[in-house]
Order: structure tokens, then C-alpha cells, then sequence
């Protein structure tokens, strides 16, 4: 699975384009102003400092995997390091995620998969008005996550503890419309595609679908090609880490991959 990956990470960068490559006024302006944004910004280094702290925590927690699992490390009792060193996403990612977020505007913004609480909290940053909903499986991953939250002072955040497919539906229930959604859990081809589908009702012309690990398993993959040909998508971009999911209208359906 490791090789596949390897090999996968490189087709990707023989094939995806820099923001010269991209002929899409939208994309090139995504790709010039936020994709390829690598200046540091005041807010990163709070977040940052927390994380340093979590990559310093030797305490044991015993993780719930409702999902896919790890690649990693498949042990239920893990080091709060271990899981800061395994799954929480490099600060460059994370920070990208921040810049999607800060230049979407969203009102509302829903995470699946909170871990340790560091992608949420970079949510939480780039918009203090929008209320951020995230999701976590694991309950003693959660508490460490709540306890970040805290000590960084974010107050916009509302934790949910549970099943993805029992809470997910009623959080989109809840909401009048979804502005941005960021799925990072249960990396299965049939899960990915629900929260896809039942996210559709409530998206509109804005809103922003982000999916983590696309080229994780063949699933992954294929589950990628299935949401990039749904007809109520126009504009999906590769960053191979990540996936981007656009609904413009009047958009001609285009798909890129952009180095990253």
C-alpha cells in the first residue's frame, strides 16, 4: 500500500500543473493567492506553539477507531506524541486549509474527523464569526482536543463526540445551507460517498467540499473519480493530499491537478 502511494505521489507530480499551467481564470487566482500563499502569518504560531506541546505529550489514550484505521500504527493504546507525529496534518496543510477556509467566507464550516483538534482550530482562526462543527469518533482523542481549544481561547467551536454516520446527517439537518465541509475520517470508498451525497441537498453555488487522503487506497481513488463526475460539480482541484469540490454555476466542468 506504501509503494502504490509512492508511486501514486509521483505520477501526480509528473502530471499536475504549477498556477502557469492553469488556464482557468478561477483556478489561477486560487492557485496564485491561496494555494501558493507560503508566507507565514501571525496567526499560524499560536496554533503551532500547541502543537509543539502535543508532539511533547507522552500520555497514554486509548483511541477508538471507527474508521479505516491508521497505515501507521495500529495499536489502541497510543502516546499523544505518537498520534501528533502520525495523524494530525503538517503544518503546511493545515495552513493551506486555514487559507481555503479564510478566503471562502464561510458562515458555517463542519469537520469529520477532529483528532487532536489542530486543522479545527485553524478553522476556527480563519473565520472567528462562523460557527465550526467538528466531529470525532474517538472520545479520549476528543477530550485532548477540547482541552486545545480551550488554551488557545476558541470559543466558535462546537465538538461533537459519536459516529460520523449517526451525527453527520443531523448536522446537515440542522443547517440551512453547508458553506464548507472538510471530511477527514473513515477513509472507506462507501463512507466518502455518502457524506458526499448527503451533503448535496444543502450545497449551493459557494460552497467549498474539501476530501483528505484521496489517493489513500484504491477505494479513495475511486470514490475521487466518482465525486469529480457527479453533474452538480464543476471545478475540482488535485492536490493530491487533498481534494477541492466547487459548484459554480456557469462554470465549464473542469478538473485539475496542481502541484503542491
Amino acid at each position: 500500500m506504501v509503494f502504490q502511494f509512492a508511486i501514486d505521489y509521483l505520477k501526480h507530480r509528473l502530471t499536475a500543473n504549477s498556477r502557469h499551467g492553469t488556464h482557468s481564470p478561477f483556478v489561477y487566482k486560487l492557485t496564485d493567492e491561496v494555494i501558493y500563499d507560503f508566507f507565514e502569518k501571525k496567526v499560524y504560531e499560536a496554533i503551532e506553539a500547541q502543537r509543539k506541546k502535543l508532539l511533547n505529550d507522552d500520555k497514554l489514550i486509548t483511541v477508538t477507531d471507527l474508521g479505516a484505521g491508521s497505515h501507521l500504527n495500529k495499536n489502541r493504546t497510543k502516546k499523544v506524541s505518537q498520534i501528533a507525529k502520525n495523524a494530525l496534518k503538517a503544518p503546511r496543510l493545515a495552513q493551506l486549509i486555514y487559507r481555503l477556509a479564510e478566503n471562502q467566507h464561510p458562515s458555517n464550516m463542519i469537520e469529520l474527523g477532529t483528532c487532536l483538534g489542530i486543522t479545527s482550530a485553524y478553522l476556527a482562526k480563519a473565520q472567528p464569526t462562523a460557527k465550526v462543527l467538528t466531529i470525532e469518533g474517538c472520545p479520549e482523542t476528543a477530550a485532548v482536543a477540547s482541552q486545545n481549544f480551550a488554551d488557545l481561547n476558541l470559543t466558535n467551536i462546537e465538538l461533537q463526540v459519536g459516529n460520523f454516520n449517526d451525527l453527520l446527517p443531523k448536522a446537515i439537518t440542522n443547517s440551512e445551507t453547508l458553506d464548507f465541509v472538510y471530511v477527514d475520517g473513515n477513509h472507506t470508498k462507501e463512507a466518502t460517498l455518502n457524506y458526499f451525497n448527503w451533503c448535496l441537498p444543502k450545497i449551493h453555488e459557494n460552497s467549498l467540499l474539501i476530501f483528505d487522503d484521496i489517493y489513500w487506497s484504491e477505494g479513495m481513488k475511486e470514490a475521487w473519480q466518482e465525486i469529480k463526475n457527479h453533474p452538480h460539480v464543476t471545478v475540482t482541484v488535485d492536490l493530491f493530499w487533498i481534494g477541492l469540490v466547487y459548484f459554480k454555476k456557469g462554470q465549464a466542468k473542469e478538473h485539475f491537478k496542481i502541484k503542491f
